[in-house]
C-alpha cells in the first residue's frame, strides 16, 4: 500500500490543474495550424524562419575573445557550476569560420582592434556579438588614448553586459537575451536572398 503525503497530493492537483488548461487552450480542428495525426501521420507543420530560427537559438557557437579580466568570468560560465551547455552554447569555437556570437570579454586597445575586427569579418554570416563588461562595452575606467572606448566602435553590438567584471548569470542572460533577439529574425528571407 502506497501512502501519499499532503504534497505529493498537491501536486497531483497541480499536474490535474495544469492537464485542465492544456485541454482548454489546445488548438481545435477548425484553425490552420492544427495537428491531427491520424491526417498528417508524423509530419509536423511550421514556418520556416522559426524552425531556423529555433535552430540558429539552440546551436550557438561561440568564439570567446578573452581580451583582459573578463575572460576568467566567461571561462566560469563554460565551467560546472554556471553550464552554459544548458542554453546550446557550449561549444567555444577558437576559430572564427566555426563560431557565429562573438564574445568580447575585455579591455580593447587601439592596437589589438584591427585584430578583433579581422577575427569578427571571418565569421560566417549570420554572427552576433555580446560586449562583456565595462572595459569592451565603454571602455571602462580607462579613459587613456590606447583604449577604444567601446567594442561598439568597431563591431556592431547586438548585447552588452554590464559590470567590472559582470557575474557569470550576468553573460547567461545575455545569452538569453540575444536568443530572443534571433527568435525574431527573418531568417528565411535573408537565406534565400544570398
Amino acid at each position: 500500500m502506497v501512502r501519499l503525503r499532503k504534497s505529493s497530493l498537491r501536486d497531483k492537483r497541480w499536474v490535474v490543474g495544469w492537464r485542465r488548461l492544456l485541454r482548454v487552450s489546445m488548438v481545435s480542428p477548425s484553425t490552420e495550424i492544427a495537428y491531427d495525426s491520424k491526417i498528417e501521420g508524423e509530419i509536423v507543420v511550421s514556418r520556416l524562419d522559426a524552425v531556423i530560427n529555433w535552430i540558429r537559438t539552440n546551436s550557438m557557437w561561440p568564439m570567446p575573445m578573452g581580451l583582459a579580466c573578463c575572460a576568467i568570468e566567461l571561462m566560469a560560465v563554460a565551467a560546472a557550476r554556471f553550464d552554459i551547455a544548458r542554453f546550446g552554447a557550449e561549444v567555444m569555437r577558437f576559430s572564427p569560420r566555426q563560431a557565429d556570437c562573438m564574445i568580447v570579454a575585455g579591455t580593447v586597445t587601439y592596437k589589438m582592434a584591427p585584430q578583433v575586427r579581422r577575427i569578427y569579418d571571418q565569421m560566417p554570416s549570420p554572427k552576433w556579438v555580446i560586449a562583456m563588461g565595462a572595459c569592451a562595452s565603454t571602455g571602462g575606467m580607462y579613459r587613456s588614448y590606447a583604449v577604444l572606448q567601446g567594442v561598439d566602435r568597431i563591431l556592431p553590438v547586438d548585447v552588452y553586459v554590464s559590470g567590472c567584471p559582470p557575474r557569470p548569470e550576468a553573460l547567461l542572460d545575455a545569452l538569453l537575451l540575444l536568443q530572443a533577439k534571433v527568435r525574431r529574425e527573418p531568417s528565411a528571407s535573408r537565406l534565400f536572398k544570398a
